[in-house]
C-alpha cells in the first residue's frame, strides 16, 4: 500500500512562496490521483487542489486559483504543490491524500490515502 509523506511547510511572510511535496513510498503511485487538503484550526478541511492520475487534470478551489499549482512526477513518485503570493488566511495544516480513481477530485471524503500533514503558517 502507499505511504504519503509531506514536507516544506513552515513560517512564511504575507505575499511570500512556500512549496510542498508529497512523497509516495510502498508503491509507486502514478495510478492515483493526488489532492491537497487543508484544516485551519477550528474549521474543517476543505479542498485546496487536484490533480488526476489519468490525463493529469488539474483542479483548484477558487481561494487558491492563480496562486497555487499542482504538479507531479511520476518518475519521482512525488506531488507538489507551489503556493505565491500565500495570504494569513492561508494559515493550516496541508495533507496530501490519494484515491484510485479519477473522478470528484474536490470531495475531501473520497480520498483514501492520507499523509500526517505538514504545518503552513502565513504572518500577516
Amino acid at each position: 500500500q502507499v505511504q504519503l509523506a509531506e514536507s516544506g511547510g513552515g513560517l512564511v511572510q504575507a505575499g511570500g512562496s512556500l512549496r510542498l511535496s508529497c512523497a509516495a513510498s510502498g508503491e509507486t503511485f502514478r495510478r492515483y490521483s493526488v489532492g491537497w487538503i487543508r484544516q485551519a484550526p477550528g474549521k474543517e478541511r476543505e479542498f485546496v487542489a487536484g490533480v488526476s492520475w489519468t490525463d493529469g487534470s488539474k483542479y483548484y478551489a477558487e481561494s487558491v486559483e492563480g496562486r497555487f499549482t499542482i504538479s507531479r512526477n511520476n518518475a519521482k513518485d512525488t506531488v507538489y504543490l507551489q503556493m505565491n503570493s500565500l495570504k494569513p488566511e492561508d494559515t493550516a495544516i496541508y495533507y496530501c491524500a490519494a484515491k484510485s480513481d479519477y473522478a470528484h477530485l474536490e470531495v475531501v471524503g473520497y480520498y483514501d490515502l492520507w499523509g500526517q500533514g505538514t504545518q503552513v503558517t502565513v504572518s500577516s
